[in-house]
């Protein structure tokens, strides 16, 4: 039930998070009233800056708070900081991504404050000193510093040299220490195929293509892992009986193309056997209940079940089976590659800096010159050339999360579970469900003998890979500026601020008529509730995106710390269906992830968002251009990772794993870029040993 408690209350429970105090104290950082900070700030596009745009503005637009905004107007977290601070903001922003943003002004630092950027760009002109030392103005940014104090390893991950203990950039956190993308089905296709009495029947069905993908999991003996119970109470273990029921995979390709009837039996049967009866008639737990225990090779095997047995799930003669948010868009194709390493246990590939990963002798290791990255995207090839995964992903022709769903084309995907579950709403219909689903096992070698059989996920909330940075070249000879800059950094690591660059203002938050707030129990901690307008809102003007909501209208969630309070109010129940069971699975350490510090085992530490790189060291790192472009994760780059799902062994010199990661090593700089990113890595270790606790 929720609970009426003041501000102040909600404010005081938020502080304990921190070490400090009062956003009075920030009048160690003094400035004139009216201080002009010219911004080159936002998130990626021109709709998520500080200031209105006209494609979001239109002729005007009135939001939940009353106000009419019009296109060049503050958004109204902005309008809040304004009023705050005593400041004035004035528009920079071009409307970049950050790279983008940051290379536009590189070299006319002098005309903005603060700006946008990647925390290695950041960094690496900070070192160059066009960006402004934070570390240097601590003591007077009381509640900054005392989150990094709570927070070491987020220090850790924004020193960006260990001689100084220099930090250039204020991280953005969206959201930390929590689960980021995974997978998700349909479920009820699911349900429809594998569950009930009796074998499987069908009046019609396609026949599965010729085999391709070999096994993986093993073809005899025994895998014990843990799940959650299937009322979520505890952990027990199941076995995968190879030597009583085979390898799905090596059953079905040893039988050759077969109906799509055939092929869901075959599957049903080899659950029984395998799982023992564990499942009964309810087989469909194996991949979407709270105990399921699906690996790659049972995840082909439902695949090649789906895409021939159209006629059941959509009515047509045809069906995919995974794809991508937006098969023509790069930055969302590579989830796919994302998705290899979780299906197949590689490290890297979801890396919170390019593709580096932590082995457990504490060493830095690239994916990108490690051949089972590049095995497991050749596994995927053989799904592809299965028809496993979506046409329109093959050919990168246009086609999104919403036009699979909505026309029940689509199976599976991996992505961000509130974005993708609002589909639920806008998308499906009645009696269909697509729902986030249970990490998969995978063989990972964690530096135990023989490696473990164990869910895991690199895809944790961490540092982000952008964050603000004020100009040196733009606060010069101007202390008010560079205070002011300073005191917002500041303030939106209050407690009060860390609402408001969530929520955006008060108006738009449930309160009582004395002013206080409406809250809600969100991993423990008491927070705030989204007023009735603003749900409304968010849907009327945003489909129920929150982001998109969050960022085009109200101004928040641009940067700094946001928390998903908020996010999880408009996540649609079937997301919070799906998610609620991640969350159980990693609450009881079924589902194991990188720790946000230095483990005991380094491999189970994750890499921080940057790495102390000296100038020299960064103007070396920037020559190995090949390697960066190759394996590029923006909208209009090349990923040779994704190149290779899609065609296999397809560039000269890179004809099988080993020669692909030899050839990215030698050929591409990889091993000096290595090397250069080790010394930093080892700095820092260094640092952190002696920094004081």
């Amino acid at each position: 039930m929720k609970r009426i408690v003041s501000l102040l209350m909600v404010l005081a429970m938020m502080a304990t998070m921190f070490v400090g105090t009062a956003v009075a104290e920030t009048a160690a950082l003094p400035y004139a009233e009216g201080t002009v900070l010219r911004m080159a700030t936002g998130y990626n596009n021109a709709k998520t800056g500080l200031f209105f745009s006209a494609d979001v503005a239109g002729e005007g637009v009135t939001l939940a708070d009353g106000v009419t905004y019009y296109t060049g107007d503050l958004k109204p977290t902005w309008v809040a900081v304004e009023a705050k601070l005593g400041v004035k903001f004035e528009d920079k922003y071009q409307g970049n991504s950050a790279t983008k943003e940051f290379d536009f002004w590189k070299d006319r630092l002098d005309e903005v404050d603060m700006i946008s950027g990647t925390a290695a760009k950041l960094t690496e002109y900070g070192e160059a000193g066009s960006i402004v030392n934070l570390a240097e103005h601590l003591d007077k940014m009381p509640h900054f510093k005392a989150y990094l104090d709570a927070n070491p390893i987020v220090r850790l991950s924004i020193t960006g040299n260990t001689s100084t203990g220099a930090i250039y950039f204020s991280p953005y956190f969206d959201g930390v220490n929590d689960i980021e993308r995974m997978p998700l089905m349909r479920v009820d296709w699911v349900i429809k195929l594998l569950d009930g009495e009796g074998p499987f029947t069908a009046d019609a069905c396609n026949m599965t293509a010729a085999p391709v993908y070999t096994p993986y999991m093993p073809t005899s003996g025994k895998v014990t892992v843990d799940v959650v119970s299937l009322d979520g109470t505890h952990v027990e273990q199941v076995t995968k009986d190879y030597d009583a029921a085979g390898n799905i995979i090596a059953l079905m390709n040893a039988a050759g193309p077969m109906d799509g009837v055939t092929a869901v039996n075959m599957l049903r049967d080899y659950i029984d056997v395998a799982y023992g009866g564990y499942y009964g008639t309810q087989r469909s737990n194996l991949f979407i209940g709270q105990n399921a225990a699906w690996d790659a090779d049972e995840l082909v095997a439902l695949l090649r079940c789906v895409v021939a047995n159209p006629q059941t799930l959509n009515g047509t003669d045809s069906v995919q089976g995974l794809f991508s948010r937006e098969d023509d868009n790069n930055q969302r194709r590579v989830d796919m590659m994302r998705f290899a390493g979780v299906l197949f246990g590689v490290r890297g590939l979801e890396s919170r800096q390019d593709y580096l990963w932590i082995d457990a002798e504490g060493n830095l290791r690239d994916a990108r010159q490690e051949p089972d990255a590049y095995r497991a995207m050749e596994r995927m090839n053989a799904m592809a050339q299965e028809g496993l995964i979506s046409k329109s992903f093959m050919d990168s022709s246009k086609e999104s999360t919403k036009t699979m769903l909505e026309n029940d084309l689509g199976f599976m995907h991996y992505d961000y579970n509130q974005t993708q579950t609002v589909y639920n709403q806008t998308a499906l219909q009645e009696g269909e469900k697509y729902m986030a689903v249970m990490i998969p096992v995978a063989h990972w070698f964690d530096g135990t003998e023989g490696g473990v059989f164990m869910r895991f996920t690199e895809s944790w909330r961490s540092v982000k890979t952008d964050g603000w940075g004020i100009s040196v070249a733009g606060v010069a000879g101007n202390p008010d500026k560079l205070n002011a800059c300073l005191a917002l950094i500041d303030y939106a690591f209050s407690p009060e601020g860390q609402i408001l660059m969530s929520y955006g203002p008060d108006a738009f938050i449930k309160t009582n008529e004395d002013g206080s707030y409406v809250t809600f129990n969100f991993n423990g901690q008491e927070m705030p509730v989204i007023a009735d307008a603003t749900f409304d809102e968010l849907w009327d003007k945003a489909s129920g995106n929150y982001t998109n909501y969050a960022r085009q209208f109200l101004g928040s969630t641009l940067s700094f710390a946001k928390s998903q309070a908020f996010e999880y109010q408009c996540t649609h129940p079937v997301g919070k269906e799906g998610a609620g069971k991640l969350s159980v699975a990693i609450a009881l350490g079924v589902i194991k992830h990188p720790e946000l510090a230095l483990t005991e085992n380094p491999w189970y530490t994750s890499v921080p968002t940057v790495l102390p790189n000296t100038k020299q060291e960064n103007s070396m790192i920037s020559g190995y251009t090949e390697l960066t472009t190759s394996y590029n994760s923006a909208k209009g780059g090349q990923n040779l990772f994704i190149d290779q799902i899609v065609n296999g062994y397809a560039v000269e010199g890179m004809d099988d794993a080993d020669a692909s990661a030899a050839y990215a090593g030698k050929n591409m700089s990889g091993k000096q870029y290595l090397q250069l990113k080790q010394r930093a890595w080892t700095r820092l270790q260094e640092y952190y040993t002696n920094l004081p606790k």
